[in-house]
């Protein structure tokens, strides 16, 4: 196993040939990918509440879970909005855009991220799995009602459904709930098929699912690549470890491929 390659010209260029030979390749995203675009890598909402409780004395793994948007959606509601202005306000970054540039050279490129920014989708790839939602899209609590919106400027403080009048919510996975079903059977899909190389970008891999790519794929003889200048929960599965950001990384990377 490489250990603290950082940018070894020797590991990019293996990863590097091992790419432009692939048929399949997994790119598993953190907020570390989303950093160089202005966004705070976040413990579960991000440095933006890193120091501890909220103005409402409450741990924001409280304020954003599924039992208070519930139980008081305008307290759960005054969050969101925080974090959709900071994820409006911010654009996709190089290390985003390299990714959506895979999807022209490898046949079968995906992106399985954690992220609710919607960053992937506007740098240009296609094939995300958006395992925890996105803040861009709204669903009434009551019935059906379905809308993408893009900015939470002009909603209400309690946004309604225009059908019903419930309160409608981001569908995005709070704390306390389960990932979308359609989330967990695209990515179940995907990792059946295989692929050559899975990458892990920006993200601790704290969570099971984050790190099983990267287990199935080094039982299949996929190559593993780590891009994150800390260690992780995955980095002693990994067959690469590149200690950098991830525009640094893959941009390196992407040179060899060209």
């Amino acid at each position: 196993m490489s250990r603290n390659a950082a940018l070894d010209p020797l590991i990019v260029n293996r990863i590097a040939e091992r790419c432009k030979g692939a048929a399949g390749v997994l790119f598993v995203t953190g907020a570390g990918i989303s950093t160089e675009s202005g966004l705070p890598t976040y413990r579960g909402v991000g440095g933006l509440y890193n120091q501890g409780a909220t103005e409402e004395g409450l741990p924001i793994e409280e304020i954003l879970s599924g039992r208070m948007i519930t139980r008081d959606p305008s307290v759960c509601w005054k969050y969101l909005r925080r974090m959709e202005k900071v994820c409006r306000n911010a654009q996709p970054s190089y290390a985003h855009k390299i990714v959506a540039a895979f999807e022209r050279r490898v046949p079968r490129t995906w992106v399985l991220t954690q992220n609710v920014d919607n960053l992937h989708a506007r740098a240009g790839s296609t094939n995300v799995i958006a395992v925890h939602g996105s803040l861009g899209r709204l669903s009434c609590m009551a019935c059906s009602y379905r809308a993408e919106v893009e900015s939470y400027s002009r909603l209400e403080e309690v946004p309604r459904c225009p059908r019903c009048g419930a309160a409608v919510r981001p569908d995005a996975v709070l704390f306390g709930e389960r990932l979308p079903d359609t989330a967990v059977a695209a990515m179940d899909r995907e990792l059946t098929q295989g692929f050559d190389v899975i990458f892990s970008i920006g993200t601790t891999s704290v969570f099971p699912y984050i790190r099983a790519p990267l287990l199935l794929g080094r039982q299949r003889g996929a190559m593993t690549v780590e891009i994150n200048p800390e260690d992780t929960a995955a980095s002693h599965l990994v067959d690469h470890r590149l200690r950098t950001r991830a525009g640094e990384a893959l941009s390196a990377i992407w040179e060899k491929m060209s």
